[in-house]
């Protein structure tokens, strides 16, 4: 951090998802003395993502993220390199790149900076829409091929095509998994919120398994 210990603020981060429409997007509130990892971990655990694969922040042309085994390292120690030492200006925007092969491109871009508030517990979500595509899909482009391939409209078509060919058992079964297990319109702020507490309080319960 700087020598000059500034004040610890509040900034407010709106991330969306780039070539997905509609757009999928959180809202969060992170501290100023937050570090790359924490926004690292942030920004996974409000997306959904598993955090399997590699990423990196871009910010003003230069990379940083948190160095896996056998991928890319980086040059700084996220976990000494604070929010703050950025000296972010309103409005800035940033890249956070997830999983290399699919290519999951969130853009961040700072909307406020805050006061503290002394009752809540950062970092936390304070809104979003829609889920995270499933991990491992293609990317952008496949998963709006495979959203709409799952819509509601061409789930009914696909329903009166099995009635009508009679082979409902062998199809619907592998349709209604995909569509009840993974529904884009569905976003839980409450559970993302509970697995943000658990980070900030260093609960290893916010961990995947």
């Amino acid at each position: 951090m700087s020598g000059d210990n500034p004040p610890v603020e509040g900034y407010q981060f709106r991330t969306y998802l780039r070539e997905i429409s509609p757009a999928i997007w959180r809202r969060l509130l992170v501290r100023s003395d937050s570090t790359i990892a924490d926004l690292h971990y942030t920004v996974q655990i409000a997306m959904g993502w598993s955090d399997f694969h590699l990423h990196q922040f871009v910010i003003r042309g230069k990379r940083y993220g948190v160095s896996r085994l056998g991928g890319a390292g980086f040059r700084d120690n996220p976990e000494q390199m604070c929010l703050g030492d950025f000296h972010f200006r309103l409005g800035e925007r940033f890249l956070y790149e997830y999983d290399f092969g699919d290519l999951w491109q969130h853009e961040i871009r700072l909307e406020k900076v805050l006061p503290l508030e002394p009752k809540h517990t950062y970092p936390r979500c304070i809104g979003g829409a829609r889920q995270a595509p499933p991990e491992d899909c293609g990317g952008p482009w496949a998963f709006m091929a495979l959203k709409q391939h799952y819509s509601v409209w061409h789930s009914a078509e696909q329903l009166i095509d099995m009635l009508e060919r009679g082979n409902i058992e062998d199809r619907y079964e592998e349709s209604f998994t995909f569509r009840t297990g993974w529904n884009v319109e569905r976003f839980d702020r409450r559970a993302v919120n509970r697995r943000l507490t658990q980070y900030a309080t260093g609960d290893d319960g916010w961990r995947w398994g």
